[in-house]
């Protein structure tokens, strides 16, 4: 699975916003179970980038879970344990920092005045998901810029047609047009919060993360963080996607669905069941038979994981 002898080293990024449901414990599943059979560390890392919705106490409430599924971590968590903490996003600003000022001393970073509105009311281009992609509106060389009276900027990344190709271990060869599908993209927001791009590429990095495992819907993500990657001459870690759970009408779950949320599924069953269907759903056993997550180290193989967009979770 891995390309060279670095020890694997894998990580769970929730952000504690709310109960984990069945999709983001599948994640969790698949990245420990990537680390565990290789011999490799599992980190957690909790990412807090959002100060209006974060809180301490779901940061909490993950490990609480976590541990009770068996899905011990070897760094990370609240108290950072481990050799490269902080392992709480919102305690790593000066990290974001240092990046950000490589890249304008690059001259790849601009400020931009534009508000979403602003944005929406000219005939900006679109991704092919139908995103709004921002025109461009303040690049220092179009000569367009606007400052507000007391508004503050974003900053951005210029990016100027790339085309972003790599492997995902799931999904195959992919080929992303940055400048098509993500434009000029945010690195600190106007409020001075942290860019998601920006931040996970910095702390992969950081914390030697060698193989990414996340949901399919951040697969278009990788484009902008290898281009970052590049830019800051940081390693480039493998990529795997995994399915998204949906509920039975196949809507991707969130952390509204109750039924399919912690509190409910530590109510109904065990963490040997949860798993078990969890590991059904990934295609690592071929019976919903309850198992620990110990137990499931010897089934695991990437190989088995289908190449889906959703997979039902109703199984329990």
């Amino acid at each position: 699975m891995n390309k060279s002898e670095t020890p694997v080293v894998s990580r769970f990024a929730p952000s504690p916003t709310g109960r984990m449901h069945l999709g983001n414990l599948f994640t969790a599943l698949m990245s420990w179970l990537v680390a565990r059979k290789n011999g490799g560390k599992w980190i957690l890392r909790i990412e807090d980038l959002d100060p209006q919705r974060s809180r301490l106490e779901y940061a909490q409430q993950i490990e609480d879970d976590l541990l009770w599924l068996g899905l011990e971590w070897d760094e990370g968590g609240i108290d950072g344990t481990g050799g490269r903490a902080p392992y709480m996003q919102s305690l790593r600003s000066e990290y974001y920092e240092s990046a950000l000022r490589c890249l304008e001393s690059k001259g790849l970073v601009y400020p931009c005045y534009c508000t979403k509105a602003d944005i929406l009311s000219t005939q900006a281009p679109h991704a092919s998901d139908g995103r709004i992609i921002y025109p461009g509106t303040c690049r220092p060389e179009w000569g367009k810029r606007v400052e507000r009276g007391g508004r503050k900027p974003a900053f951005r990344l210029k990016v100027d047609g790339n085309v972003i190709n790599f492997e995902d271990e799931v999904f195959g060869a992919q080929s992303i047009d940055l400048s098509r599908e993500f434009g000029d993209f945010i690195l600190r927001r106007a409020d001075g919060a942290w860019a998601y791009q920006l931040a996970v590429t910095v702390d992969d990095a950081a914390m030697g993360v060698t193989h990414v495992v996340r949901g399919c819907d951040l697969l278009e993500s990788c484009a902008p963080q290898i281009y970052l990657c590049g830019l800051l001459g940081l390693h480039e870690p493998d990529y795997l996607h995994l399915p998204l759970i949906c509920n039975e009408s196949g809507i991707r779950l969130s952390k509204r669905d109750a039924s399919l949320g912690m509190a409910e599924l530590r109510l109904r069953y065990t963490p040997q069941r949860i798993l078990g269907c969890l590991a059904y759903l990934g295609g690592i056993i071929s019976d919903p038979d309850g198992c620990s997550a110990q137990e499931l180290v010897r089934y695991f193989d990437t190989k088995k994981i289908p190449a889906k967009k959703t997979i039902c979770g109703n199984m329990l």
